[in-house]
């Protein structure tokens, strides 16, 4: 079984094999924390980095609290010695590298809830075995020379990328792909093929993404070409994010998302107005963060009747004891009480009483407790709201997982049609948001 805990456990001087092994990876005695396989095996190109990825997921580990086992041996991929792991981690692995038998034990793992890292060549991988296209996202189709490149980050809440400013200039062996993942994964960061020569992919070129596949997760970098790579802070962090999200210790909405359109996309408040005392501040790398109150900063442009919003939000407090709400289906108005008395109120604070934490409709109704508490991440990491209104019907996703289904019955209180907002609810309340976007959606739902 596989460690279910939230939290990480330092391992303190444990011992972490590294590079290949003439075995199955080596074990260690049991630990409280996490467990992650690297696998190098190359059947085709060999990477001279390999060696450095490998050093670099063993400090990685040591600083993270996981445990870190490496084999270029294929031989590990039987289900029972899975099943001692909470990610496997390809490291530019080339071509046929497992057989059948071995094949079907990382299907099983995966199928129960296992956790996928593949890096760079990760992606120039068993060609002929669609379980692992699927799971990679994409295969690859070739490269420039190795050549400073801008990777636009779009997913600021993932841990993979939430460190990251949102134009990430660095130096690798920019990978085209056979096909564009963005419709199956969730895109992390793209590459912006007029900063380089040699892209390919018509100016939609996704770099990093992640997704649920077939029980697991599954993370993929195209980065890490280069030993350099590896001692990059930016680029360790990314990883590291990477394996956090994978082996479960943090949470990411990691649903292909497309359609949405920026309210606030980190450069201005346009279209926004402040109701009530206190006021937001929107920081250079684009976090908006609450102070004072009781307020609500509201989208004043426009109403909306049927739609998904989406917004990426952190409590500051270590006891996750800052108040602050997203507001829908309220009607204009410089008095932010309008909308706690006319619309609703979707919690972010995770220290009230069922009907008035964290993904309930405040008041109204409790989030799926059970739910909510395996997909919240604590204070200081990001969280991904989706709010989706469809006709009077008011459902909450939390970092991918839906933990609220409400409907409204009561005329005066009508989603049809109304504005958003978010609060300031007071002097020791901060709450950072970011990337608010929404979909507007046809027709009402049921």
């Amino acid at each position: 079984m596989r460690s279910t805990g939230r939290s990480a456990t330092v391992i303190a001087g444990a011992a972490l094999v590294l590079g290949c092994v003439s075995g199955p990876a080596a074990s260690h005695p049991a630990d409280a924390g996490k467990r992650v396989l690297v696998f190098s095996k190359t059947a085709g190109f060999r990477h001279d980095s390999i060696p450095a990825g490998v050093e670099a997921v063993r400090q990685l580990g040591s600083g993270g609290g996981f445990t870190v086992d490496a084999t270029e041996d294929a031989g590990a991929f039987t289900a029972k010695n899975l099943r001692r792991y909470d990610a496997v981690v390809f490291l530019s692995t080339t071509g046929d590298v497992l057989n059948d038998a071995q094949q079907t034990a990382f299907e099983g793992y995966m199928r129960h809830g296992g956790g996928y890292v593949g890096v760079h060549a990760a992606a120039d991988t068993e060609y002929d075995w669609a379980f692992y296209g699927g799971l990679a996202g994409a295969y690859f189709q070739s490269h420039p020379a190795i050549q400073p490149a801008k990777v636009a980050v779009e997913d600021r809440a993932h841990p993979a990328t939430s460190g990251l400013e949102r134009t990430w200039s660095r130096t690798d062996e920019w990978y085209n792909y056979r096909s564009n993942p963005r419709d199956r994964a969730h895109v992390l960061a793209s590459l912006d093929e007029s900063s380089y020569t040699g892209g390919t992919m018509n100016g939609d070129h996704p770099i990093a993404w992640c997704q649920t596949y077939q029980g697991g997760r599954a993370f993929y970098t195209g980065g890490g070409h280069t030993k350099e790579s590896y001692a990059e802070p930016a680029f360790q962090q990314h990883l590291l994010g990477g394996l956090r999200w994978a082996t479960g210790d943090v949470q990411a909405d990691c649903r292909p998302e497309n359609g949405y359109r920026p309210l606030l996309d980190g450069t201005s408040l346009d279209g926004w107005k402040q109701a009530g005392p206190g006021s937001f501040t929107l920081a250079d790398d684009g976090t908006l963060t609450s102070s004072g109150g009781m307020g609500l900063l509201w989208y004043a442009t426009s109403g909306f009747t049927s739609y998904s919003l989406k917004l990426d939000w952190r409590m500051a407090g270590p006891d996750g004891d800052d108040n602050s709400g997203v507001f829908v289906g309220f009607p204009p108005s410089d008095d932010p009480w309008s909308a706690v008395d006319n619309g609703y109120e979707i919690q972010i604070d995770a220290t009230d009483v069922p009907d008035r934490t964290t993904g309930s409709v405040y008041g109204f109704q409790s989030a799926d407790l059970h739910k909510r508490d395996r997909a919240l991440n604590p204070p200081g990491e990001w969280n991904t709201y989706e709010i989706r209104v469809e006709g009077e019907r008011l459902r909450v996703w939390l970092n991918g997982v839906q933990i609220n289904d409400f409907t409204n019955t009561d005329p005066a209180r009508s989603l049809a049609d109304g504005h958003i907002g978010i609060q300031n609810h007071g002097a020791d309340d901060q709450v950072s948001f970011r990337d608010i976007r929404i979909k507007e959606l046809p027709g009402k739902g049921d």
